[in-house]
C-alpha cells in the first residue's frame, strides 16, 4: 500500500466517500458467523467507513492503515460516536505477520475486511499471512463499492474521464479492483492459499450525486502531491463544472461486490 492519502485528501475522503449499504454488512455477519464476541480486522481502513460500523456488532475492531492523516480522522470519528471498542494502528499489509505476532493463538479473528483497497496490495502474500490469524469458520471479505467515478458507464463519468486525462496529462484506465476480472482474479488467490467456500455476492443501488459531491470524491482519490492547491480549486472546479454535461445531480448506478472465503 502506500501512503499518498494525507491531508486534505483524506478529509475529503472522510466527508465524501460513500458508506456501504446495511445488508452488505448483514451478508458479512451472517456467512461468518459474526456474534458480540467476536474480533474483526479492517485492513486499508481509511476513515473508518467499514471498522465503525462493525465496532456495533461485534466486541473488537482493528482498523489498521499506512496514512496517519487517515487513522486520525478516523480516531475523531469513533470518538463522535461514543465507539471505545477500535484499536488504530499504523500499518499495510505488509505489517500483517508482525500483527500476526501480536495477535497470538489467544485472539484469533472471526473476519479480515478489505474495503476497496486491495488494489494496493499484495493479494497472495496477504492471503497467506492473514489464513493462520482466524478461529474456526473466520475468513477474508474483499469488497468493491462501486466503480471509480470516472469509469462508469454514462455520459458524465465519460467527461469527467476526459478532462482528467487532459488535466493530468495521463490515461485513467485502472479499476481500482472493481472490475469484473479484478473479482475473478482475487478469487483464484484465495482458492490458490486455501480459502474455501468462496463465492462473492453483490448488491445494486441507484444514487444522485451533486456537482459538490464529484468534487469531493475526486479529491478523495488524487493523490497529495497532485491535488490541486487550495488557491488553485475555484479555477480547477470551473472548468471541471464546464466539462461535465448541463444539470444540477449526475446519476449512477452503483454496485457494491463483496468477496468471501473461509480459511478452513
Amino acid at each position: 500500500m502506500t501512503a499518498g492519502f494525507s491531508g486534505d485528501v483524506a478529509e475529503h475522503y472522510a466527508r465524501f466517500r460513500r458508506g456501504y449499504p446495511e445488508r452488505v454488512l448483514d451478508t458479512l455477519q451472517e456467512y461468518f458467523s459474526l456474534t458480540p464476541a467476536d474480533s474483526v480486522l479492517d485492513l486499508g481502513c481509511g476513515t473508518g467507513q467499514l471498522a465503525l460500523r462493525f465496532a456495533r456488532r461485534v466486541r473488537s475492531v482493528l482498523g489498521m492503515d499506512p496514512e496517519p492523516d487517515m487513522l486520525r480522522l478516523a480516531r475523531e470519528r469513533a470518538g463522535e460516536q461514543g465507539l471505545a471498542n477500535v484499536t488504530w494502528v499504523l500499518g499495510a499489509d505488509t505489517d500483517v505477520p508482525a500483527l500476526g505476532a501480536l495477535l497470538g493463538q489467544a485472539s484469533p479473528l472471526a473476519m479480515a475486511v478489505v474495503g476497496q483497497a486491495l488494489h494496493w496490495m499484495r493479494p497472495d502474500a496477504l492471503f497467506r499471512d492473514l489464513r493462520p490469524l482466524f478461529r474456526t469458520g473466520g475468513g477474508i471479505a474483499v469488497l468493491a463499492n462501486g466503480a471509480p467515478l470516472w469509469q462508469q458507464d454514462s455520459v458524465w463519468s465519460g467527461a469527467l474521464r476526459g478532462f482528467l486525462e487532459e488535466y493530468f496529462d495521463t490515461e485513467l484506465t485502472s479499476s481500482c479492483g472493481t472490475a469484473e476480472q479484478d473479482l475473478i482474479r482475487y478469487a483464484e488467490a484465495l482458492g490458490e492459499t486455501g480459502f474455501s467456500d468462496v463465492r462473492s455476492t453483490a448488491h445494486s443501488y441507484t444514487d444522485e450525486l451533486t456537482f459538490e459531491q464529484v468534487v469531493g470524491g475526486l479529491y478523495s482519490a488524487v493523490p497529495a502531491e497532485l491535488l490541486p492547491t487550495a488557491e488553485r480549486r475555484p479555477a480547477f472546479e470551473h472548468r471541471l463544472r464546464k466539462a461535465l454535461p448541463p444539470g444540477e445531480l449526475f446519476p449512477e448506478q452503483v454496485r457494491v461486490s463483496a468477496l468471501v472465503g473461509r480459511a478452513g
